[in-house]
């Protein structure tokens, strides 16, 4: 319950494990469903992979255009993989499809972008730590559970164990942005599909676009409240 309580109030890390394993189980429809959720809460590697999959035709229809503007946004603080691929991206994009993916972006942006899906993120920080901490949940610090998230190529990812969900970075919105962008900055991004990464050092081309603060969530899956079956928790003498 601590670490499914943990998830719950941290919806970019819930949302992309469940985007991930879904992936990896071949169900691209859930798994596009699930990165879309969590890019709502600002969270670039999903952003990332929404990119991926509409460039793919996975789970959708492959739209080049729109997928390079979904790679411009999850470059958007200026992550070094991400900004490498949407500058390969690019490069392949014939000239009406160049335009389109600027003309799409600007929705994008105004939806998922920084602008609006950080204040959405920074509000359920601030409740949820209240709530978490203000309940039974905080009684169990010592219990031995570990929620495992996925990283970047390089590293692999990062395990938190419960004696550190209540650290300040995972909670405080200015820290957990910094914790973030530590993570993500450098990283090179391990499988792509569209040939090594690059370094970049270009801006975005999309023209700034007013959040859209009336965007709701968008839809998902059911997806089992049982912390044993949620994907990325490892429960004791719980091996993955």
């Amino acid at each position: 319950m601590l670490a499914a309580g943990f998830l719950t109030h941290h919806p970019d890390l819930r949302y992309r494990l469940w985007g991930l394993q879904s992936y990896q189980e071949g169900d691209f429809d859930k798994a596009l469903k699930y990165f879309r959720r969590s890019s709502y809460y600002a969270d670039k590697p999903s952003q990332g992979m929404v990119a991926e999959m509409l460039w793919n035709g996975q789970g959708v229809e492959q739209d080049r255009a729109l997928a390079y503007a979904w790679m411009d946004l999850a470059a958007e603080r200026g992550y070094a993989g991400f900004a490498g691929l949407r500058e390969r991206y690019w490069k392949q994009l014939d000239e009406a499809e160049r335009v389109r993916a600027i003309e799409l972006g600007q929705e994008v942006y105004a939806r998922f972008g920084d602008e609006a899906a950080k204040p959405r993120y920074e509000a359920r920080l601030r409740w949820g730590y209240k709530e978490a901490t203000g309940s039974h949940l905080g009684g169990f610090a010592g219990t031995p559970v570990q929620i495992s998230v996925p990283g970047s190529g390089d590293d692999g990812g990062e395990t938190i164990d419960s004696t550190k969900f209540y650290d300040e970075r995972y909670w405080n919105p200015k820290k957990y942005w910094e914790y973030t962008d530590n993570l993500w900055m450098k990283a090179r991004i391990g499988k792509v599909t569209v040939g090594d990464v690059e370094q970049a050092n270009e801006a975005s081309r999309i023209p700034a676009a007013a959040p859209d603060t009336e965007f709701t969530e968008p839809k998902i899956p059911d997806t089992p409240d049982d912390p044993a079956k949620t994907p990325g928790i490892i429960l004791p003498g719980k091996s993955d």
